[in-house]
């Protein structure tokens, strides 16, 4: 059996199948609150001003199927990478072809609301996971009973659309420079294989003939994730790691089953000896606009302790605005309310720790409280709309010229989209 591997560049067909074409593609010093207020004012400016925010003006488009004519048969599996580069998302990616010349085909993982596969290799170990976009959760072809609805919709929350957590996936492994949280290597990929296809009478029906856009990542061993074990077995150098990747990402669903936890050997975890936690799931990273984010490290003792001065160096260093560029050529499909969610949470992030709060101070500030029934916005959202009060809007013409929609800046949000 022949598999091909597609990229735009770098990999060659191993067979002479046609290529699948594209169609498109909490508690504070207030006194140090007053002190950087300025600043955040100063640099959130720059967010705002339309001079500097490069927007989109049509609704990005998820290609979930090929041109009309196309020899796409289920005989010869297939796999094309759709965004994705780089070493070690090329060696993942052969790996999986590999699998499935083979003729190993992807187990569904019971686990999870969504549609996932795992890739094993010939020696029967776990290589990979797939997670097609139309079988998020409430999308069209959701195996679990949670489907039926289109892709672009509101999903399970309401800043990310369906259909739109796999290239959310993809852009924290692009964001994650030089590893530093450990996000495993990710890719969006196009599969041409009959068991991505299910036949369950519940899911509409879709054809083996069309592939399927995924996103793949990396799969990560472990004995144990972050809610079989307390948190004092995690070193404080992984928590922050992963804490800053998340504030940076405005990571609504950071919980214990999404952090992994791996060995320092091969047989047994031993107190006293911390441990290393890997981050998966970043699907609902980057909403749309300030949305209330879940931080499970938040009230873990790693979050009160200082920043080192290796991890508040990896910060001053960030640059959102070049960050925003990779994310606008690599993965053009993300929205660019998104976006500005990652410059604002990144200038953020910056100023606060420069300023000298700990992880924890600035998780408390990103997140809603309750009072009598009601939901507070954060202390970043309070101060984002304050910015935003301040700057001259943009006239409904001007708007209107360069082709945006209501729909597109919504002006109900209190956010920054």
């Amino acid at each position: 059996m022949a598999v091909a591997i597609y990229q735009h560049h770098g990999f060659k067909p191993f067979s002479r199948s046609q290529r699948c074409k594209l169609q498109s593609f909490g508690h504070l010093d207030h006194k140090i609150l007053e002190h950087t207020h300025t600043s955040f004012s100063h640099s959130f400016e720059q967010v705002f001003e339309a001079d500097n925010i490069h927007r989109s003006f049509s609704t990005p488009c998820l290609p979930l199927s090929t041109l009309s004519g196309e020899d796409l048969s289920t005989s010869n599996p297939r796999i094309e990478i759709v965004s994705g580069s780089g070493a070690p998302v090329h060696a993942l990616v052969v790996e999986v072809a590999i699998a499935m010349a083979s003729g190993v085909h992807p187990k569904p993982l019971p686990s999870g609301l969504g549609g996932a596969y795992v890739f094993r290799n010939k020696s029967g170990n776990n290589i990979a996971v797939a997670k097609p976009v139309d079988e998020e959760p409430l999308a069209l072809n959701n195996p679990k009973g949670l489907g039926g609805q289109k892709l672009g919709q509101p999903g399970l929350k309401s800043s990310i659309r369906i259909g739109e957590t796999g290239v959310r996936e993809l852009a924290a492994y692009l964001l994650d420079h030089g590893g530093f949280a450990g996000v495993p290597p990710t890719a969006l990929v196009k599969f041409c294989h009959t068991s991505f296809f299910p036949t369950d009478a519940g899911v509409a029906a879709t054809s083996p003939n069309m592939p399927k856009l995924a996103s793949l990542q990396r799969f990560i061993g472990h004995g144990f994730d972050a809610g079989e074990l307390g948190p004092s077995f995690f070193s404080v150098s992984s928590v922050h790691q992963i804490g800053i990747l998340d504030i940076r990402l405005l990571n609504l669903d950071r919980h214990a089953g999404n952090m992994l936890v791996m060995k320092h050997n091969h047989n047994s975890y031993v107190a006293g000896v911390a441990a290393d936690l890997v981050p998966i799931d970043h699907g609902f990273c980057l909403p749309e606009w300030l949305d209330d984010p879940y931080f499970e490290w938040l009230h873990w003792p790693q979050a009160s302790t200082a920043f080192s001065g290796s991890e508040l160096e990896y910060i001053s260093k960030l640059d959102p605005f070049k960050d925003a560029d990779i994310l606008r050529t690599k993965v053009p499909s993300l929205r660019e309310s998104s976006i500005r969610v990652l410059i604002v949470c990144t200038i953020f992030l910056k100023q606060v720790a420069a300023a000298g709060l700990c992880l924890a101070d600035i998780g408390q500030m990103m997140t809603r409280e309750f009072c009598d029934g009601e939901e507070i916005p954060s202390k970043l959202e309070t101060i984002c709309s304050q910015v935003k009060a301040n700057i001259p809007l943009v006239s409904n013409s001007e708007n209107n010229s360069k082709g945006e929609t209501e729909e597109e800046y919504p002006s109900h949000l209190h956010a920054i989209a």
